[in-house]
């Protein structure tokens, strides 16, 4: 996805027909972990950085590890290998904690400031930050070059996010693979901020657009693969125009639940990614509300779902908690 781009009162809305209880959530993770590891900046706990942390949990842990995070600002990046699962990463819920860097950009897999490969992990009150773009003095005469910086990459299964921040410019958020649940979370960014061949659901996230750009690019790339995003009770804010997504791959799908926009989507809604296949993408805005939502001008390709389709898509049990795995992780 290389591309070059020059550059309230949050409104829920409930969509009676979906399954939309919310996961009880808890302030203190602590109190089920095995384990509390402390990260501060300023020496008062165990570690100074979130990747030291890490590094300290044994490969192939079974039991949950919680790695409190105080307040500061950690300028570093942070990976959490494949053999290193069940970690809870949780900030203070009053003064989220910031992991941002920022020195290279332009490799979706080399630039990331937070990277997850491990299955069964949950996030709380954290902001994820990469800081390439947004500090990039704009070229003269020529504009601002933005370039692929992810604040994130989520590559393992089973993975949470609660109330946490993710920040960027281009390719804020690769939900790359895997199933993923985002609650209450906020998203910013510019081109194709939220991308990725992940099967997740955003359940009453803020959607910050910066310009002109694209929000979602999805990678969906064939009729039996499940992935897709589906944004639930979310809320668009921001500056435009922007498209709702663009089809990353020929079998992309997206759908809005239940979601207000402000006035800051291209009419037309959606755009297809140099194809001409509309047929195979499954784009879909159902009982969205505000003036961003008008559907009068969208694409004529954009699908209307049957009532049972919303139903699979927007219930969190039917599409990514089969196994139910979130009822078995920390809140």
């Amino acid at each position: 996805m290389q591309t070059f781009i020059s550059v309230t009162l949050a409104l829920f809305v409930f969509f009676g027909a979906l399954d939309a209880r919310p996961y009880p959530v808890k302030y203190d993770l602590q109190e089920v972990a095995s384990r509390t590891i402390t990260v501060d900046e300023h020496g008062r706990g165990d570690f100074t950085s979130v990747q030291q942390a890490i590094d300290s949990i044994p490969s192939n842990n079974n039991e949950w590890i919680c790695i409190h995070i105080n307040f500061g600002v950690y300028v570093e990046k942070v990976e959490i290998p494949p053999d290193k699962p069940y970690i809870i990463l949780e900030g203070d819920p009053n003064h989220d904690p910031v992991i941002e860097f920022g020195s290279d950009a332009g490799d979706v897999v080399k630039s990331p400031t937070f990277k997850l490969y491990a299955d069964n992990f949950v996030a709380r009150n954290i902001v994820f930050k990469n800081t390439y773009n947004r500090l990039l003095p704009p070229n003269e005469g020529h504009g601002r070059k933005v370039s692929q910086a992810p604040a994130a990459a989520i590559y393992g299964d089973k993975a949470s996010f609660y109330r946490c921040s993710f920040l960027s410019v281009q390719d804020t958020l690769a939900d790359t693979l895997g199933r993923h649940y985002f609650y209450d979370c906020y998203i910013e960014g510019l081109v194709d901020f939220i991308w990725g061949f992940g099967q997740s659901i955003y359940e009453k996230c803020r959607i910050n657009s910066l310009g002109s750009g694209y929000i979602t690019a999805q990678g969906r790339d064939g009729p039996n693969e499940p992935s897709g995003f589906v944004f639930k009770d979310c809320y668009i804010s921001g500056s435009g125009p922007t498209m709702l997504g663009r089809s990353y791959r020929p079998y992309a799908r997206v759908l809005f639940a239940g979601t207000y926009m402000e006035n800051i989507i291209m009419p037309q809604g959606w755009e297809p990614w140099n194809s001409s296949q509309y047929d195979l993408i499954t784009f879909s805005e159902v009982n969205c509300s505000g003036p961003g939502a008008d559907l009068s001008y969208r694409v004529p390709w954009e699908k209307k779902l049957s009532a049972e389709e919303v139903n699979y898509f927007s219930n969190t049990t039917s599409f990514i908690n089969q196994d139910g795995w979130l009822e078995k992780q920390p809140k």
